[in-house]
Formats: C-alpha cells, sequence, structure tokens
C-alpha cells in the first residue's frame, strides 16, 4: 500500500489528464466526489481542459453524449464511484445506443481501503459493463496513461462507443512514470463488402418493393443524395430508423422520413415492402410488446439483408452500391411547403410551424418532445439547414443535457431543444449548466402537465382509459411544474406562451439573442 502522494506534475491524475489531452479529449463533464480530488487538482493545473460542472451525473454523460454527436470525439466525464455513476447510467445508455464515443472516469477508494467495506464501496466493474463497450479498473499509477490511451482507443473505434475507466484513488496520487502519454490507436471504419453490395444489387433489381433504412453516417447530407441517386435509378424508397443520433436536414437536403414510433403505424408504413436492406441500421422492431401484435412492423416474407454494419464505412457502401447499379445523381424531392404561421390557440402543431418557418440556419436541434413532437417532421423539411438529434436509447432524461453538450461542441451554432415537460423533469439541473456557461440554446417547454406518452401507451397495451389513480401516476398538474420560476431560479431568462402568436414571438426573440432562453409552451 502506499498513501504517498506524487509532487504535482507527477502523479497518476496528471498522466491521466496527459493522456486526454494528448488524445484530443479536452473537455471534461464533471460531478466529482472525495476520491476524484487529486484528479480535480490535476484538472486544475491543465488549462487546455475545459470543465463542464453538471449538478447531476445524468446531466454529466447526457451532455457528453450531445458533445460526442456533433464534435465526433469523446469527452471525459468525472463520476464519483459506485453510486455517482449509477445516477449516470441511464444517459450512458442513450450514449451506448447512439455509438456516442464517451470516456467516462469514475473514481473509487483507495486500493488498500476496499477490504474495509467503507459506505460508499461497491461493485463499479459490474455496474459499468452493461452500459459500457469497455472497462478497465486502472491497476496503478504506471497504469493510468496506457489504460487511458487503451479507453479512447475504444470508445473512438468505428461507430464509437462508451469506454469507462476506474480510477482508484491511489492511482491518482501514486507518483507515475515521466514518460510521454500514450496515444490510442485508431483506425478506419471498414470498407464495402462486395458480396454485400452484390447481393443489394440483385435485390434492388428484383421487381419488389425495396426499402433502404439508414442511420449513422448514411443521414448527412452527402450520404443521402448518394441513397436519393440509388433510389431515383431503381425505384427504392429510403427511410430512416425510428430513432438516430443524428440527421442532416432542411432545404437543399434530401428529405427522408422515419419508421413510425407507433406500432400500427409502423405496421401501416411497411406494409407492401418486399426487400429491406440495412445501412447501419437495424431491422425494425416494436419499441414494446402488445398484446396481439407482432414484435416487428415487417410483414411476412419481407427479405432482410444488410448493406453495411454500424462499423463500416457508410457513405462508402452507399457509393459503391450507387457505382454497382451505375446510379447516377438525381434531383433532391422538393420538401413539403410550410404550412403558413398559425394564430390562435397554441398546439405541437402551430409550434412546429413556427420551428419550421424561424429555425435559424444551421441550427442544432436537440429533440426529446416525446409525444409532442412526433409529427414535427413533416413541418421542417424545408426549414433551413440544421441537423437533428434524437432520443436514441428510450431512457428519458437526456433532452436538456444533450443540449449542453452540442452547444459546447458547436458554440457558433443556434441549439433549440424541443422537450416534454416530464422527460426534462429528470434532469433539470442542466438549466443551472447553460447559465453558468452562457450556452446559445433555446429551450421549448411542451407543457403539458403529464406523462402524454403514457396515457397513450395504456390504451395501447389494452389496459383502459386512465382512472383516479392512474392519473395520480401518470399526471403531474397537482400541484402544476412552473417552468419560468424553475429556470429563472436557475440562471435562465424565460417566459410562457398560450397562444400561436406570443410562442412565434418568443420563438424569434430566443433565436435573434445569445445565451440560454426557455420558452414554457402551454399546449
Amino acid at each position: 500500500m502506499s498513501d504517498i502522494a506524487g509532487k504535482p506534475g507527477e502523479t497518476g491524475a496528471d498522466a491521466l489528464c496527459d493522456t486526454l489531452l494528448a488524445n484530443d479529449v479536452d473537455v471534461c463533464f464533471a460531478n466529482p466526489g472525495t476520491s476524484e480530488m487529486h484528479f480535480v487538482a490535476a484538472l486544475d493545473r491543465k488549462q487546455q481542459m475545459r470543465c463542464v460542472l453538471g449538478l447531476f451525473e445524468g446531466v454529466v454523460t447526457g451532455a457528453a453524449d450531445g458533445y460526442a454527436r456533433m464534435a465526433e470525439k469523446p469527452a471525459a466525464t468525472l463520476l464519483h464511484t459506485g453510486p455517482g455513476m449509477a445516477n449516470a447510467l441511464a444517459n450512458m445508455h442513450n450514449a451506448r445506443r447512439a455509438f456516442s464515443p464517451m470516456v467516462n472516469v469514475v473514481g473509487d477508494h483507495a486500493s488498500y481501503h476496499l477490504p474495509m467495506d467503507a459506505a460508499l464501496t461497491s461493485d463499479i466493474d459490474s455496474l459499468a459493463r452493461p452500459m459500457s463497450q469497455y472497462v478497465r479498473r486502472i491497476a496503478g499509477a504506471d497504469d493510468v496513461s496506457p489504460a487511458t490511451a487503451e479507453a479512447v482507443t475504444h470508445a473512438m473505434r468505428a461507430p464509437g462507443g462508451v469506454s469507462t475507466l476506474i480510477l482508484p484513488a491511489d492511482a491518482a496520487w501514486g507518483t507515475a512514470p515521466q514518460t510521454a502519454p500514450v496515444k490510442a490507436q485508431l483506425r478506419n471504419p471498414t470498407a464495402a463488402d462486395p458480396a454485400r453490395v452484390a447481393e443489394a444489387v440483385k435485390l434492388l433489381k428484383s421487381g419488389g418493393k425495396t426499402v433502404l433504412l439508414l442511420t449513422g453516417r448514411a443521414l448527412r447530407a452527402d450520404a443521402l443524395e448518394t441513397a436519393n441517386a440509388v433510389a431515383a435509378a431503381t425505384g427504392a424508397t429510403i427511410l430512416a430508423q425510428q430513432a438516430n443520433a443524428r440527421m442532416e436536414r432542411g432545404a437543399g437536403i434530401v428529405p427522408i422520413n422515419r419508421v413510425p414510433y407507433p406500432i400500427d403505424q409502423a405496421i401501416a408504413a411497411l406494409a407492401d415492402v418486399d426487400n429491406l436492406i440495412l445501412v447501419g441500421a437495424k431491422s425494425p422492431v416494436t419499441f414494446f410488446a402488445y398484446p396481439g401484435k407482432p414484435s416487428t412492423p415487417l410483414p411476412e416474407g419481407c427479405n432482410v439483408t444488410t448493406l453495411a454494419d454500424p462499423g463500416d464505412d457508410l457513405p462508402g457502401a452507399l457509393q459503391a452500391l450507387a457505382e454497382a447499379l451505375n446510379a447516377k445523381p438525381a434531383p433532391i424531392p422538393a420538401a413539403p411547403a410550410i404550412p403558413d404561421l398559425a394564430s390562435g390557440p397554441l398546439t405541437p402543431e402551430t409550434i412546429a410551424i413556427t420551428v419550421g418557418h424561424r429555425l435559424p440556419e444551421n441550427a442544432i436541434i436537440c429533440d426529446e418532445s416525446v409525444t409532442s413532437g412526433r409529427d414535427f417532421f413533416r413541418f421542417t423539411w424545408g426549414a433551413a439547414k440544421h441537423d437533428w438529434l434524437q432520443l436514441t436509447g428510450g431512457a428519458i432524461g437526456v433532452g436538456l443535457p444533450l443540449s449542453v453538450g452540442a452547444a459546447i461542441a458547436c458554440p457558433d451554432r443556434k441549439v433549440v431543444n424541443l422537450q416534454a415537460d416530464g422527460s426534462a423533469m429528470y434532469t433539470n439541473q442542466a438549466l443551472w449548466t447553460m447559465a453558468r456557461e452562457q450556452l446559445d440554446i433555446c429551450v421549448v417547454i411542451f407543457s403539458n402537465q403529464r406523462y402524454a406518452i403514457l396515457h397513450g401507451e395504456l390504451k395501447g397495451v389494452g389496459a383502459g382509459e386512465a382512472g383516479k389513480n392512474a392519473r395520480r401516476m401518470l399526471d403531474f398538474d397537482e400541484p402544476a411544474l412552473n417552468w419560468v420560476q424553475m429556470a429563472n431560479a436557475m440562471g435562465v431568462e424565460a417566459a410562457r406562451a398560450e397562444t400561436a402568436e406570443g410562442f412565434t414571438d418568443l420563438f424569434e426573440k430566443a433565436t435573434k439573442t445569445k445565451g440560454p432562453f426557455l420558452i414554457e409552451a402551454m399546449i
């Protein structure tokens, strides 16, 4: 056992910081505790690292997810022992489903203190494993740099993933070798498989209705143009999977719809599909099991084949497919016209119309509108060019922190968070981080004062309408939440909109003003 801390600049914690920086990881979202104080001290000595405090660990990992989706590289997170990481697990799950690169640093007791079974002792390794692609417990100060480089390697390995490092306190304060930081071993995505390309060509020429199901980098503008060329040459349909980490959308970009969330709509949308070609996507399954309904919306007998796996070069696979078909660039289909700005009652539809008309150029939309925003796509295909980030893993509470991370990754772009009120309550602490960092975010809270999605699911599973006890579990209108007061209390300017015209005025103000602004939309 060693309880002698190395000199500043020579500790394992310093080696960890140096190795992260040497591998271009220069943002740390943090919620530290006692076990991590030597890492905090090392971060204090490394001014190249931007340290961002989240007041709840779910904010920390959700922000790291949003950062990774836009920066296309990992941020570090700093979490305090097993309970701290347990608070972070839901948004680690969403990041894992998004294939977001992330390097979690979880502090633990000194190795010699673990047998004492102190109050915060837990099996961090087992807690981390289900939500992480890679887990490594650092063996000592001399293992810090190799372990950190290996964590970055796994986080950045296509298509991206969550790495979790467990840092015992004595590894952080112990004296580290004075050697150059270890570099991560990065590699390019896998090229298209000619056999898979040939099989896709065969299906596209078979005469049946064929859908190319896209996700990941296949949803960037250039890749969508290639997919559009394939569709124009073959009569195929291009479609995005239901939830996607990032989509490029708006005027001048090929419009593409998603597989619907509601099971009956998904079944109807795919009812006559003969062939499904997966481009990084997963074959569709229903979000939940429903009595008497199938677990996949695909019709019986549909042929499913994979052109490219998530870790493959998805734009390259589409290009190889286009070349095999001799498909030429095709005109971009016209986006549906956005209806005129509405007046009168405020509804999800009138909000969507305003966003379609008034979205700033090159904005980033972080969408956790859940039920209220399901129909937003048809009003925003023709909006100004933007990126659209979705809830990928179904664990609610990601929208506000996702916006924090996206804004830090892209400080020159306006971020618009479309946010359900119930989900926002899981991580409302993110508002404080927005204020502290003065992030350029417009938060739109869909305030229906209920878990509207669960009212729908109660019917969907055949359990009937909500009675008194069910409403006590699904509604939160007694007392009603006041988002203007909550935002103000955390330093964010806010206002309430109760009409379509009022919302349009507030949205224009928010998108033309730098810094965080929250609109409570009473729908």
